[in-house]
């Protein structure tokens, strides 16, 4: 048994590309309602324009306390409620700790990690008084394992892993549901990969993923019924391994 997204309200975060967009398509076919959040205006309108419907686009920094308050409202005076935080964005900076740069560490700490507390804070407050809601983080196979050519990028995966599991069980007495959805390697725009013909070869070749595999692994999750909860789900290409 599955439970239906139809007329639900989702906040998706990084959803002017890759896995947030593939996101925000898989659930407007489900005929969710969306807020999609991204910091360029030009392709979070290409993309509300795309997904038509009741789709609202809020540009946002992430990377900014406030503009993560301010989205949240913004839902909130749209919509009234929030049934669905897909906390997505991110970003990647791999490279050895001796010579890598502190300053892009902090950007990226505040991206993987900060914003995705604050939202998921913001969020709760309506899911309890309601009790009801569903709360999905983009991990990465990095946050099960330390990877040596990216350990910093691993530290905020491992962040997001322990937040995730830790306020499931503050959440769940309340119905609200929270789980990480962990990817291995994604071809998309972060690893360099834009060209369809390479990555559907590289897919062949059970060597990556597609942006919509991975939108097909959130909707799973979230249309479980209400009694099951995923925590992990870990979505791994054939030849990749942890």
């Amino acid at each position: 048994m599955t439970q239906s997204l139809k007329g639900k309200v989702a906040l998706v975060t990084g959803a002017s590309s890759g896995i947030g967009l593939a996101s925000a398509r898989a659930l407007a076919a489900e005929g969710v309602r969306l807020a999609l959040v991204a910091r360029s205006a030009d392709r979070l309108e290409e993309a509300r324009a795309e997904l038509g419907g009741e789709t609202l686009a809020i540009p946002s920094d992430m990377t900014q306390p406030a503009d993560v308050d301010a989205m949240v409202a913004t839902v909130m005076a749209h919509f009234g409620r929030i049934d669905i935080l897909f906390a997505n964005a991110g970003a990647y900076v791999p490279g050895d700790a001796a010579d890598g740069d502190p300053d892009a560490w902090d950007k990226m700490i505040q991206l993987n990690v900060s914003s995705v507390f604050r939202a998921v804070r913001a969020v709760l407050p309506g899911m309890i008084e309601r009790r009801s809601g569903d709360i999905v983080v983009t991990s990465s196979v990095s946050g099960h394992q330390a990877i040596h050519w990216e350990p910093v990028y691993s530290a905020t995966k491992h962040a997001v892993q322990s937040f995730v599991h830790g306020v499931r069980r503050q959440v769940g007495p309340h119905n609200v549901r929270i789980g990480s959805l962990a990817p291995g390697i994604v071809l998309n725009g972060l690893w360099g990969m834009t060209d369809p013909e390479e990555i559907e070869r590289r897919v062949a070749a059970h060597g990556g993923l597609r942006n919509e595999d991975v939108a097909d692994a959130l909707l799973f999750m979230l249309t479980r019924p209400p009694h099951a909860t995923v925590r992990d789900l870990v979505l791994l290409p054939q030849n990749q391994d942890i």
